[in-house]
């Protein structure tokens, strides 16, 4: 059977292969400028206009085939025999030809490896910059392989490479040999190989005009990298990290822009907010109006409408929260992040490689766990993926924001952004502190003793692209709804239908009532004699002491499938009524909401931060807990995490309450 035949594209990181991807497939994957940030394969055919009949397919970045981490592991080996596709027929593999002195060590591996490779010169225009060019037909000549230079952003030099992968398919494709793979990790190899690469990059890295003498001062050879000439970074940039690497100037600005971001989160995403609550406000009034008083009508406008919207509502701050961090991957502030973040890591048995999934955890912990693999030392790793989840994630979000919104007046946004970047601020400092006591008291939780270190390749800053910004904003957006969603959906069905349910349907005086008061009364004696009232009362004694009821208890159970559930939960369990908009309605029926066996306020300034504490701490995701498992390799460290955080969430929840109320604060 003929078989299409498989093109890998590799390259060490920041050194254009994704954007190479992205060209060849038409595809619009995002491109950032810190290691590891391609974690997992992504696979296409080409554009038809390039008439290529094979598959592409982009690995993640490798800097050579000396695996140091398990990333890179699972990358050298499809190499050598992809699961799904076998050996490849061909290998693009990119390299900066600004920084061709390191990034040739691949290309040279690959090529003794008995490969067929086509090297991809990329990043020319920064080279050219400094009055420098690879002379390609050298360098090919040298290395014996296909050698072209390619602009990623203006897409010169691919007519030439689409002619070179055609001429190389039509050859057949190479046997490698995996036995050599041992021979790379030799040290007198790689000091032989890094040699000769210096060598060769005197050969081939040229002035661009005929001053001879410029040229050979240029391209003096000072061991073990070329001339400063030839290596300097970019003078702008130098003039930024000044500041922003600054060891107080940096974490004061950091601080300052989290704060600012967490505020903007508020104030833009306002009007947004107001025009999906009204949306779905309107659309449930609607389905009330249409289709009657009966529990059809109850199941569309409570169960489903007002369900969904009371979450989606939600959607305008999460949108705007994956622009900014959008925003800061592109610029390149994300690796000054990891760099300026790497001396706490470090105290705390970790480094600068776990600032990226710990980053990342405050979209969603599942890719952030994910993108743990690109730590090479076990035991960083694992500590990494045990604090993750304390990370507060889009999910919290909706929770926060609700909350956040209860306590603070309405007309000073500034106040619930600062509020929000306390939450966040607090939900680091308490996975550091997690962390230290992990890494001192209990080394029996991650046995081993790798050793590890931290080396990190600072991009130029660029201008970030607000088309690829806002698609991936998009994306990552759709992805939160198609993700939550059908959870959502099922458990606000759910939820209505404990609610609702035996319908018990109270007789009582109607005389001198609206129909909006019998509705709501009606509404009232319901969901007091409903399962979901059953199941509140039998975890009640449980929510006693945090002052909360049975109420909040059946929200926080629904949580656990899914953190966004809890408000939806909320605006089911307490009715809100429809003539106000969605948000609003839940926030006058937490104002007015008593304890049923007490009359007391049930939310109050004490229950409410308790209520904050315990999101921050519960890991209430059944997705991480299973990406945790298979990450892992067992069911330990899923197992503590959800014990040790859910035990500690109700702990300080008791205590803050408890506390708060003492102090007059209720």
């Amino acid at each position: 059977m003929s078989k299409t035949p498989l093109i890998n594209l590799v390259g060490p990181p920041n050194s254009g292969k994704t954007t190479l991807f992205n060209i060849f497939s038409g595809k619009h994957f995002k491109t950032v400028n810190y290691p590891g940030s391609t974690v997992e394969y992504s696979s296409s055919d080409f554009l038809d206009k390039f008439n290529i009949n094979a598959k592409i397919l982009d690995s993640p970045g490798l800097i050579s085939l000396n695996a140091n981490s398990p990333d890179e592991e699972v990358a050298i080996e499809s190499l050598f025999n992809q699961p799904n596709n076998g050996i490849p027929d061909l290998i693009l593999v990119t390299a900066d030809a600004s920084q061709i002195t390191r990034h040739l060590l691949l290309t040279k591996q690959l090529i003794e490896a008995g490969f067929k490779v086509i090297l991809v010169l990329t990043m020319i225009d920064i080279l050219n910059r400094k009055n420098l060019k690879v002379n390609t037909s050298l360098l090919s000549e040298i290395l014996g392989i296909d050698v072209v230079a390619v602009n990623g952003r203006t897409e010169e030099g691919i007519d030439e490479l689409t002619v070179k992968i055609k001429e190389n398919l039509s050859k057949g494709k190479n046997i490698p040999d995996h036995n050599i793979l041992s021979t790379f990790k030799d040290k007198d190899y790689l000091i032989n190989t890094f040699e000769k690469i210096e060598s060769i990059s005197s050969k081939v890295i040229e002035s661009v005009t005929p001053d001879i003498e410029n040229a050979n001062k240029q391209l003096n050879i000072q061991n073990p990298i070329l001339r400063e000439s030839t290596q300097k970074p970019d003078a702008l940039t130098l003039k930024i990290d000044k500041y922003l690497l600054h060891k107080y100037f940096g974490f004061i600005f950091f601080l300052l822009m989290m704060g600012a971001i967490f505020t903007s989160i508020f104030w833009l995403a306002a009007p947004l907010m107001d025009l999906v609550d009204t949306l779905f406000s309107s659309l449930a009034n609607y389905a009330a109006e249409s289709l009657g008083n009966n529990w059809f009508s109850h199941l569309i406008s409570d169960g489903i409408i007002s369900g969904t919207g009371a979450v989606l509502i939600f959607l305008p701050q999460i949108l705007i929260l994956f622009l900014i961090l959008g925003l800061l991957e592109d610029t390149g502030y994300l690796a000054r992040g990891a760099t300026l973040i790497d001396k706490p890591l470090s105290m705390i048995g970790l480094n600068g490689k776990s600032f990226v999934p710990m980053l990342s955890g405050f979209a969603c912990a599942i890719p952030a766990i994910l993108s743990t693999r690109t730590i090479p030392n076990r035991r960083e790793r694992f500590l990494t993926i045990f604090i993750i989840p304390l990370m507060s994630c889009s999910a919290r979000l909706p929770v926060y924001v609700l909350i956040i919104a209860y306590l603070t007046p309405p007309d000073k946004p500034w106040l619930a952004g600062f509020f929000l970047s306390f939450v966040y601020l607090i939900s680091i400092i308490l996975s550091v502190v997690v962390a230290f006591v992990i890494n001192k008291f209990n080394k029996s939780l991650i046995k081993t003793q790798d050793d590890s270190s931290f080396i990190l390749e600072l991009p130029t800053y660029k201008l970030p692209k607000l088309k690829v910004v806002l698609r991936n904003s998009y994306e990552n957006s759709k992805e939160y709804i198609l993700r939550a969603g059908p959870i959502i959906l099922v458990l606000s069905l759910l939820i209505w239908f404990l609610t609702y349910m035996p319908n018990h349907s109270p007789e009582f005086d109607k005389t001198g009532m609206t129909e909006e008061e019998i509705i709501l009364l009606e509404k009232s004696e319901r969901i007091s004699n409903s399962y979901a009232a059953k199941i509140g009362i039998f975890i009640e004694p449980i929510m006693n002491p945090l002052g909360m009821d049975w109420r909040v208890g059946v929200s926080l159970i629904a949580a656990f499938a899914a953190r966004e559930v809890f408000v939806s939960s909320m605006a089911l369990i307490f009715k809100v009524t429809d003539d106000e908009n969605i948000q609003n309605s839940l926030l006058t029926a937490m104002r007015d909401a008593k304890i049923e066996s007490n009359g007391e306020p049930l939310f109050t300034t004490a229950t409410s931060i308790g209520l904050i504490f315990f999101f921050i701490f519960a890991l209430q995701c059944i997705s991480t807990i299973a990406v945790s498992r298979k990450e892992t390799g067992s069911w330990r460290i899923p197992i503590l995490q959800l014990t040790i955080f859910t035990s500690t969430a109700y702990l300080f929840t008791f205590l803050i309450v408890n506390v708060l109320r003492m102090i007059g604060i209720n």
